[in-house]
């Protein structure tokens, strides 16, 4: 009888010790990802860890120019997606990213939106000086202010625009002004429009009035988990993760 419990005890103890160790090989991935991209990386990182039991992916969302700058300051993370080329290649001619990880993965597309029923009136990107309060994201950090003053100054509406230009941190946070009434419009991107609430999407962005908006992705150069890293960006280039992006309406690349 003391036998039968002694090996009882040993086998509960071999079951304990393995689901520690499988607790502890399981690998935190830290992706810094564009404000943007917020909806869609609920889907990809349930159907990445599906896949993957042994990682667990950690999203971080900001503004691409914020993102930037912490991976400049050293912060511990392993991949990261930017809404803007700019910001990648700033960190590529840094060293501060692995240059043949980095992968163009998505478009994105520049609107103009409105409160609900539209109060000011407006009907177009050369009409927006009909507005009080003109909500966008802040041109120095910010990807889509960076376009939106493409725009702005490409119709020659700049100087007007940035006087009532109301500068948010991120595109959700215009998405969020406007949704609220707290400003007559907003420049966001198209996939943030299209899961807003109590607003009326005016238009795109007239053609060729700024630079195309290409969602690059890339492995940090710091990180420490480089192979499962590698692992997530190749799942950012199945049909899978594509069939996640055209649902909240990133074309794919």
């Amino acid at each position: 009888m003391k036998k039968i419990i002694i090996t009882i005890l040993v086998l509960l103890s071999a079951v304990y010790i393995c689901g520690c160790t499988e607790e502890k090989e399981k690998t935190e991935i830290t992706v810094l990802a564009a404000a943007s991209l917020t909806d869609a990386c609920g889907e990809l990182k349930e159907a990445f860890e599906e896949e993957n039991e042994n990682i667990n992916l950690i999203f971080s969302f900001g503004s691409s120019g914020a993102l930037q700058a912490q991976i400049e300051e050293g912060a511990p993370a392993d991949i990261f997606i930017s809404a803007a080329v700019k910001q990648m290649d700033d960190l590529r001619a840094q060293g501060l990213v692995e240059e043949e990880s980095v992968e163009n993965l998505l478009e994105n597309k520049v609107v103009l939106i409105a409160p609900k029923g539209n109060p000011a009136k407006i009907t177009s990107f050369d009409q927006v000086t009909k507005a009080d309060v003109i909500g966008m994201g802040e041109p120095s950090s910010v990807p889509a202010g960076q376009y939106a003053r493409e725009i702005f100054t490409s119709l020659e509406l700049w100087d007007q625009v940035r006087e009532k230009a109301n500068y948010g941190s991120d595109v959700r946070t215009v998405l969020s002004w406007t949704e609220n009434g707290a400003v007559d419009c907003g420049i966001v991107y198209a996939t943030d429009a299209y899961t807003g609430e109590n607003i009326d999407i005016i238009c795109e962005a007239p053609e060729n009035t700024h630079k195309p908006v290409i969602y690059p992705a890339g492995i940090i150069k710091s990180s420490e988990n480089k192979k499962e890293s590698k692992a997530f960006m190749e799942f950012l280039k199945d049909t899978k993760a594509g069939e996640i992006f055209e649902k909240y309406g990133f074309t794919l690349l």
